[in-house]
């Protein structure tokens, strides 16, 4: 892939129209008749059978293939808190993957609010409008507090990406390194490097897996959490560790995974060298993670490395996950997003990068092969067998836990109807690619 540069990400985003998203009509709008059906007088009909019940909004509107993303602009995608505004390609792009991976729209929307009561309860006005709320670019600890508070309040999902979204796709990839090295998670020990959303997300999720919370040593700019320390919000407070340690240096000393969610260049080649066997090393800080790939593997033939970018192998990318989690969640109208849909997400990720690869994703990346193994541990974003797997694990789920209002009897033909959205897919990344040639 090409480097991206400044000319080339400012032309894409400015040449023709303007931005990356718009919103097109699905209904007839050519003759008189069909303006009437749309605006005054036809649309009184539907507005009176929504009154009746509100649950026809579902039928009548476009409430429930609708998700807002919605964000303050407090941490934007590695740049930090640059507000509302400048985050909003961002979000435009954000609502780009959604329609693209799996068919779902999106409003995205920026708020110029910084308290999180004020942005709760501005979340909360316009909810009656989406069948689900992606929070985005939202700063920790705030971001817990209104991802929580909303999804009391509402009964359409409400997640926030920036936690959940590596937590899932991690997993997934923690899974199927667990099963190359032979390690069993009880067992294993974890560092984690930062204590963001992100990777307060991720040690949960882990948790839920079966990872001992006593084997995990969480740091942040200030140190390892430990007892020592007096300044912990109550979030960072669930993963407080007996050990008697302050450093990252210390923490990795024969730890089997490093967690790296910080910054670039936070661990030194000693602090690799000084990991169990088989290390796994998960460094997804920004755009240059926590060790570069060429050093880790200067140092180390034993492990396995994953980073956020798309030019090394195993990228753990978000878009693996919520395109198809929200497409599961609003095909069986689900009220949330519960630890049970995202666990189902992240084993149905595991599972189909043990599977053949279709040549076709092979093709797309460049490669003669892709085979499950220490350099391919979770699927490629543009594999088409993403969205008939994760949203029907998603949307199972949610129906056996009990959080879905529909019931799918025929799940072979869910699957099959979600195998047709993506074809859209395919058909409409070659459609942009080609936009304004």
């Amino acid at each position: 892939m090409p480097k991206v540069t400044k000319e080339d990400a400012l032309l894409y985003h400015s040449r023709c129209r303007q931005g990356k998203v718009e919103v097109i009509p699905t209904k007839p709008y050519f003759t008189q008749y069909d303006l009437s059906l749309a605006y005054t007088p036809g649309v009184a009909f539907p507005c009176l059978e929504i009154e009746k019940n509100p649950e026809d909004a579902y039928k009548y509107t476009a409430k429930g293939n609708l998700v807002a993303v919605i964000s303050n602009g407090t941490a934007v995608l590695g740049l930090g808190d640059i507000g509302t505004l400048a985050g909003k390609p961002v979000m435009e792009g954000k609502g780009l993957l959604f329609k693209v991976f799996a068919d779902v729209d999106v409003f995205d929307i920026e708020v110029d609010e910084k308290n999180p009561e004020k942005l709760i309860e501005f979340c909360r006005q316009i909810a009656p409008t989406f069948g689900g709320i992606n929070l985005e670019d939202i700063k920790a600890p705030e971001c817990f507090e209104v991802e929580e508070k909303l999804k009391k309040m509402l009964d359409i999902p409400v997640f926030h990406d920036d936690q959940h979204g590596t937590a899932i796709i991690s997993a997934a990839g923690l899974l199927n390194c667990l099963e190359i090295t032979g390690k069993k998670i009880e067992n294993i020990r974890l560092a984690v490097c930062g204590a963001g959303a992100a990777a307060i997300s991720c040690s949960r999720l882990y948790v839920s897996l079966g990872l001992k919370r006593e084997n995990i040593v969480m740091v942040d700019t200030k140190g390892v959490i430990n007892r020592k320390r007096k300044d912990l919000n109550k979030y960072k407070q669930e993963f407080i560790t007996d050990r008697d340690i302050d450093t990252l240096a210390q923490a990795v000393i024969g730890a089997d995974i490093f967690l790296g969610l910080s910054a670039a260049n936070m661990m030194t080649k000693e602090m690799l060298a000084s990991m169990a066997k088989n290390p796994i090393v998960f460094a997804m800080a920004n755009p240059n993670p926590e060790i570069s790939f060429e050093d880790a593997m200067a140092t180390r033939t034993d492990l396995i490395f994953a980073t956020g970018r798309s030019d090394y192998p195993n990228q753990i990318n978000n878009v693996l996950g919520f395109p198809y989690i929200f497409r599961g969640a609003l095909d069986v109208r689900a009220s949330t997003i519960n630890e049970e849909m995202k666990l189902a997400a992240s084993k149905a990720l595991a599972a189909l990068a043990r599977e053949p690869v279709p040549d076709v994703v092979a093709k797309a990346y460049n490669v003669d092969k892709l085979a499950f193994g220490k350099d391919y541990i979770i699927p490629k974003p543009l594999d088409p067998r993403l969205i008939s797997r994760v949203a029907s694990a998603v949307a199972r789920a949610a129906i056996e836990t009990g959080v879905a209002k529909i019931i799918i009897k025929d799940w072979k033909a869910y699957e099959n109807s979600l195998d047709q959205r993506t074809s859209v897919h395919i058909r409409k990344i070659g459609e942009i690619s080609a936009l304004c040639v």
